[in-house]
């Protein structure tokens, strides 16, 4: 029975271009899971787009010689480029320096202020004086008053967890150049999270399935939950829809608070460009599922916060309340967050150079290495360490010698002796093993991929390959020209296999497998692409800039087993997969060498 599914992708930061570590939590988890979602026969949208507000867009816009928007507007494409060549299947993949973004932020803020959910309070705000410039939250370090971190932000302690203001920080710098903030009295509004902690308790006892890390995680943060300050003082933001708070230059909604609304907003702007502005509905109310992928560093952003924010607009929380603009929202189905990927041992830092940069990684190596690297060996239960090493032996030994040659030497031999798919005549026990296994992987890898456990669910699926080629092996097609029916029932047989690991391995590697159907005989878009279309925006005469988006519903893909076509003609298949020159696992490229 097919669904309707959600997949909301965290936002990438927009003040610079991203490098592979940031896909590997938000980006390809998210499009193994759409593609196999899609596949099922399950309707998905898939949204999200670039976060572009707040101090650190600012900073980098000053650094640059830019404009906080002419910066956006730079990294904005040079990320829409990337994540478009990586194969990333966005209905949408939007902005949130966009007119219909600010609309749904504002709306949304307006529920909860009338449900009474949002409380004005003042605080200390810490300011540089060198500049005068507010410093968020995030870009002040010290040590954590809690647990004793040397590295907690002013927002949160990455080692233990808990909720911080930057005046509970220890010894507080300036991640900017080091210098300590200073603090003054300043008024703004904070969500009071207090009252959603039974309402929350509730909802994270229903969560069975999560992975652990982030069940555990999140329910442990709960009882220490206390307001948090949703306005900022700055002029680079969506404005506060409040009278005495709309006119003043220096207020605007914290960077946080806009950005994981982005996932209706962008729900919406899909819709209104759909020409059924109610569209998204489907996906945010009722029977609907709501997958969120990110890094670990934005679990309780996606576990705590943003449910927050729906069951306020809800009126779901211990000060009840009436649903907002929007009607009830569902809370999320599933936040599936990854580990960090790393460089020995070290977080993926552009400061601290240690950074392959997925524009980079793309031109020399083509997309699909990497989504495979990702799947099967990438941070999904724990932190990875990427190496020039492992990507080379990953790539030659199972995507080159497995797999492509499984395809190559298949297609080859019934292309030299049948010019076409042979027939099968009386199968043996061989075949009939064979073609069960790879009959029943459709079950064990969705069954993975559904639980967004996926590698586990490269694993089933390279099993089928690792079966398909010692059959071939056993069998020794190329030893049977005198007994042409049983050659003919061993090549078919192969090329049924084929076909389906092809059809397993499809979420994974989508432009490899659109050439394996055209070596198949197939014609037509087995996996669709998204593309990347200059727009117009909705609200705001004279702003254009790049959306993702994509036809998916023709794509031939589907997730089952079905019948190759006896007599298609076949050609001469050309290499799937080149292979790596192994001197690259010890020097690494020139762009990103190994440094020893």
């Amino acid at each position: 029975m097919s669904a309707s599914v959600l997949t909301a992708v965290a936002w990438p930061y927009a003040n610079g271009p991203r490098h592979i570590g940031h896909v590997s939590g938000f980006g390809v988890p998210s499009d193994v899971f759409s593609r196999y979602m899609r596949m099922s026969g399950n309707r998905v949208l898939m949204v999200s787009g670039t976060d572009e507000h707040g101090t650190p867009i600012s900073v980098q816009a000053e650094k640059e010689g830019l404009t906080e928007r002419e910066l956006a507007d730079k990294y904005n494409r040079v990320i829409a480029e990337d994540l478009h060549g990586l194969g990333l299947s966005y209905d949408l993949f939007t902005r949130t320096t966009t007119g219909n973004h600010y609309k749904v932020v504002q709306d949304l803020f307006l529920a909860l202020w009338r449900n009474g959910y949002v409380i004005p309070k003042t605080e200390m705000g810490a300011i540089s004086p060198s500049t005068g410039r507010t410093l968020p939250d995030r870009y002040i370090e010290g040590t954590c008053p809690i647990c004793g971190y040397d590295g907690a932000r002013g927002d949160q302690c990455d080692n233990c967890g808990n909720q911080l203001d930057p005046i509970d920080l220890k010894n507080p710098r300036s991640r900017i150049n080091g210098e300590v903030p200073k603090f003054v009295e300043t008024e703004h509004l904070f969500l009071d999270l207090p009252q959603f902690i039974d309402a929350l308790g509730g909802w994270l006892q229903t969560r069975t399935e999560w992975r652990p890390n982030v069940l555990k995680f999140s329910q442990n943060l709960i009882k220490d939950l206390r307001p948090r300050a949703i306005t900022r003082d700055l002029d680079w933001g969506v404005p506060i829809p409040l009278d005495g708070w709309r006119d003043q230059p220096l207020k605007r909604f914290y960077v946080w608070f806009d950005a994981v609304i982005g996932y209706l907003s962008a729900s919406v702007e899909w819709a209104r460009r759909s020409g059924d502005d109610d569209a998204w509905k489907e996906f945010w109310t009722g029977d609907a599922q709501g997958y969120y992928f990110m890094g670990k560093d934005n679990i309780v952003f996606h576990s705590l916060i943003w449910p927050s924010l729906l069951l306020g607009q809800n009126g779901q929380g211990a000060k009840g309340g009436e649903p907002g603009a929007f009607g009830p929202l569902n809370l999320p189905t599933e936040v599936v967050s990854s580990e960090f990927l790393t460089m020995s041992g070290s977080k993926f830092s552009t400061s601290r150079g240690t950074v392959i940069y997925v524009t980079d990684f793309l031109r020399e190596f083509g997309p699909d290495a990497l989504r495979y690297f990702i799947s099967v060996a990438g941070p999904e239960n724990q932190d990875t360490d990427f190496t020039w090493d492992e990507f080379v032996r990953r790539t030659n030994f199972e995507l080159a010698n497995e797999w492509g040659n499984l395809v190559n030497r298949s297609i080859s031999m019934a292309h030299k002796n049948v010019g076409a798919i042979p027939a099968p005549t009386a199968l043996t026990d061989a075949d009939h093993d064979l073609l069960t296994l790879s009959r029943n992987a459709f079950g064990v890898v969705g069954d993975a991929l559904r639980r967004s456990r996926f590698k586990q669910a490269s694993g089933e699926a390279m099993k089928v390959v690792g079966a398909a080629n010692r059959y071939l092996s056993d069998q020794e097609p190329w030893k049977l020209k005198d007994d042409p029916v049983r050659r003919d029932t061993v090549l078919h047989t192969a090329l049924q296999v084929v076909q389906d690991a092809n059809t397993l391995l499809t979420p994974f590697l989508p432009h490899s497998a659109q050439k394996v159907h055209e070596a198949l005989g197939g014609s037509g878009v087995w996996a669709a692409q998204p593309q990347l279309n200059e727009v117009a925006d909705l609200d705001v005469p004279d702003r254009e800039y790049p959306v993702l988006t994509g036809d998916y519903a023709g794509e031939q893909a589907k997730w089952e087993s079905t019948p190759i076509p006896v007599g298609r003609p076949l050609a001469k298949p050309a290499p799937l997969f080149a292979k790596l020159d192994p001197e690259l696992a010890e020097t690494g490229p020139e762009w990103a060498p190994i440094v020893k």
